[in-house]
C-alpha cells in the first residue's frame, strides 16, 4: 500500500557516502570541467564553469565534507538550480535515479544535530545501503548564496 507520494531522487557518492537530491533540484549532470579559478573566492568556491549561456559558481562538496577530492573519470558537476540561482557541485559519481515513497525517508535520527540536520531532509535506508537525502537549499547556505551572487550574472 503506498500512502505517500513518490519522490525521485538522484543519488551520487561523495567519499564512500552515498548522498541524494531530488530530481527537481538538479538541472543537469555534466562531466566533469576545470572550473576557472576566481581571485579572492572564499574556501568552499573551486571557480566558475560556462553553463547556459553564463557561468555558474562551482562548489566541491567533497571538500565541503572535508574530504580529498581527486578528480577522477567518473567525477561529475551537478548544476543544481536553487530557484534564486544556480551551483555546480562536484561528486564523485552519480549513480542512480531511484523512485522511492515519500513515507519510506526517514527523518534523521536525534545523533544529528546543529549544521548536519539543517541541510539533510531525510534518509532512505535500502539493504545494504544507506543514502542521506541532502536539502540543495540549505547545503548552500543564505551566507554561501550571498557570497555567490553576482558570480556568472551575465
Amino acid at each position: 500500500m503506498n500512502t505517500g507520494d513518490d519522490v525521485q531522487l538522484v543519488t551520487f557518492r561523495v567519499g564512500s557516502q552515498e548522498f541524494a537530491f531530488d530530481i527537481h533540484q538538479i538541472e543537469r549532470i555534466l562531466r566533469y570541467q576545470a572550473p576557472s579559478p576566481l581571485p579572492k573566492a572564499p574556501d568552499f568556491l573551486e571557480g566558475v564553469v560556462q553553463y547556459g549561456g553564463g557561468a555558474v559558481p562551482v562548489v566541491d562538496l567533497r571538500k565541503r565534507f572535508d574530504l580529498a577530492a581527486p578528480v577522477r573519470e567518473d567525477t561529475r558537476l551537478m548544476v543544481l538550480d536553487l530557484g534564486d540561482q544556480r551551483i555546480g557541485a562536484l561528486v564523485d559519481e552519480v549513480r542512480e535515479v531511484m523512485r522511492v515513497d515519500s513515507m519510506t525517508i526517514a527523518a534523521p535520527g536525534p545523533m544529528v544535530s546543529g549544521l548536519a540536520a539543517a541541510y539533510i531532509a531525510g534518509i532512505v535506508s535500502r539493504p545494504g545501503r544507506t543514502i542521506i537525502v541532502l536539502n540543495a537549499r540549505r547545503l548552500f547556505s543564505a551566507t554561501e548564496r550571498l557570497a555567490l551572487t553576482g558570480i556568472g550574472s551575465p
